[in-house]
């Protein structure tokens, strides 16, 4: 008997569920590629960020030597008052025909100027007299003492004790170190250190030098995650890129 001719249907295997997903992932001759280009624009910001790095004190219009010297001058002074030795300072700053214009146009006597700020777990006052790019000068300090971490920072930090005392230790460190009127804690750019101002109070001079928009994230993450104190929040934010825009707007980066 003959064989029959007709073949049976074709059989159809069904569709995995995660087929789609496997068009959709990116083939194998690309991801090379991929890599490659966020690699370049990594190695291409690396060299920026290199090259400006070289030139960042160029930007620079105060002297630490100089600020130190004035600082020093007031203290000697004998003021009868904190508010007495700030205006002080503040006189023989804005004489500088660099770095006065560059000043914050306020009076320390506006209580509208003034903020709490919380970083590192530390707790202070300060006011803001100059902020750029690459500097940043406060008057910074507390009536009733505190103490946290320095941060690791992107720029170099010359604190000017003006009344009290502050104390800073290394990891390392198995004694502290003293800092009374007059002094200057040069904080080295990358280093790290606990501080404390004691309950009897302390006030400084803080200049910073460097790339200031990096060291931001550590001076308002306290006040933005764990006071909730978001009018000061506001007032920082407000103030700080007031003077910077202000800088920049007349060249000074």
């Amino acid at each position: 008997m003959a064989q029959s001719s007709v073949s049976s249907p074709a059989r159809h295997k069904p569709r995995s569920a995660n087929a789609g997903s496997r068009q959709t992932s990116l083939p194998p001759s690309k991801r090379p590629k991929k890599l490659l280009a966020w690699a370049t624009v990594f190695l291409v910001l690396a060299l920026v960020y290199s090259a400006l790095d070289r030139v960042v004190s160029r930007f620079y219009v105060f002297d630490p030597v100089a600020v130190h010297a004035i600082t020093k001058k007031a203290v000697a002074a004998g003021h009868n008052s904190t508010r007495a030795l700030m205006d002080d300072i503040v006189t023989q700053l804005k004489l500088d025909p660099k770095a006065g214009p560059t000043m914050n146009a306020h009076s320390i006597g506006e209580e509208d100027e003034w903020m709490f700020n919380n970083a590192g777990g530390a707790m202070g006052s300060m006011f803001i007299l100059h902020a750029s790019i690459t500097e940043y000068l406060i008057f910074f300090g507390t009536p009733v003492g505190t103490e946290g971490h320095t941060g690791r920072h992107t720029a170099d930090d010359y604190f000017h004790i003006l009344t009290g005392t502050q104390y800073a230790a290394l990891p390392s460190s198995l004694e502290r170190e003293v800092y009374g009127p007059g002094s200057v804690h040069h904080l080295k750019r990358g280093t790290k250190k606990q501080y404390m101002m004691p309950e009897d109070g302390c006030w400084a001079l803080e200049l910073a030098q460097g790339w200031i928009p990096p060291m931001l994230p550590f001076g308002l993450a306290d006040t933005l995650f764990s006071t909730l104190d978001f009018g000061t929040f506001g007032t920082t934010v407000w103030i700080t890129a007031r003077e910077m825009v202000g800088n920049l707007m007349r060249g000074k980066f």
